[in-house]
């Protein structure tokens, strides 16, 4: 397995309890699969891979409280704090049709319904308000919301998505002179 081609479901937070639990931060939708009881997700030791088991999982609020084999001392998770936690790209759930991984959208080309092309996927960032697809428009970052209403073709296969924002968005955060169009009330 190559660290670089595993996919992450969580990061550890912090120490949980005294008897080695831990809280993660999960980044997936599919918790109730990735951290039950028997489940296995990978940590980065140096440059060694290092399979942990899950023993008691549960959810609370928008975190897991996690228990791992071998892991039963608050000494033992606080070694944990921060660790990113993958599995195998082949071990992913299975989507249905239209559906996709927001991690899969990273590095297509977006375009606008009358042909424009706006830039390419940098990254995806997800909060409370949804999630954005954060665009490379000539060097500036143009963040896009991931909604139906303005990306209306996705294409994961094809690396193309097509949009259809809103006027001016896509001028937010272009450098002045370079990508906007038109005139301001005051231009003579």
């Amino acid at each position: 397995m190559d660290w670089a081609s595993m996919v992450q479901v969580g990061r550890v937070v912090r120490p949980h309890g005294l008897r080695g639990q831990v809280v993660l931060a999960p980044e997936t939708d599919f918790g109730d699969e990735r951290f039950a009881p028997g489940a296995q997700v990978w940590r980065q030791s140096g440059t060694s891979l290092l399979a942990l088991t899950v023993v008691q999982g549960h959810p609370q609020a928008d975190r897991w409280v996690v228990a791992f084999e071998g892991v039963t001392s608050v000494e033992a998770a606080e070694g944990l704090r921060g660790v990113e936690l993958r599995i195998p790209e082949q071990l992913r759930m299975p989507l249905g049709p239209d559906e996709y991984y927001l991690y899969d959208l990273v590095g297509c080309r977006v375009w606008t319904g009358a042909g424009v092309e706006v830039g390419q996927v940098k990254a995806v960032y997800t909060g409370a308000g949804g999630a954005l697809l954060g665009v490379d428009r000539d060097g500036a970052e143009v963040l896009v919301p991931l909604v139906k209403a303005m990306c209306q073709e996705i294409d994961v296969v094809g690396r193309r998505i097509m949009v259809d924002p809103p006027e001016g968005l896509l001028d937010v955060n272009v450098p002045s002179g370079q990508g906007k169009t038109g005139r301001r009330d005051d231009d003579d």
